[in-house]
């Protein structure tokens, strides 16, 4: 199997930048901790600082479907889910 890569990019609704900021900045020490981790990096967008890329990479596509069982993902999906536009693009590295 090869490795999953994800790009996450959050886009905070007018007013909710710390919020959400805060809620990705919650979630990245227990994601790095998990197994099959292998990269959770949270980004800012520095000419859109409403917008957030997580970059991820996993093991494989089991262990990201796992990640997104814990509680600190349920958590965060249930503080953000609202209050963002999200995109999640899945990546297989050709090079």
């Amino acid at each position: 199997m090869s490795e999953l890569i994800i790009v996450a990019t959050i886009t905070a609704h007018s007013g909710s930048e710390l919020l959400v900021r805060s809620a990705l900045d919650q979630i990245v020490p227990p994601s790095r901790a998990e197994t099959g981790c292998i990269r959770y990096d949270l980004h800012q967008d520095l000419g859109d600082p409403a917008t957030f890329v997580m970059l991820e990479a996993w093991d494989d596509a089991e262990a990201h479907a796992l990640h997104e069982t814990t509680p600190h993902f349920l958590e965060m999906v249930n503080t953000i889910g609202k209050v963002t536009d999200i995109k999640i693009t899945k990546l297989n590295q050709l090079l």
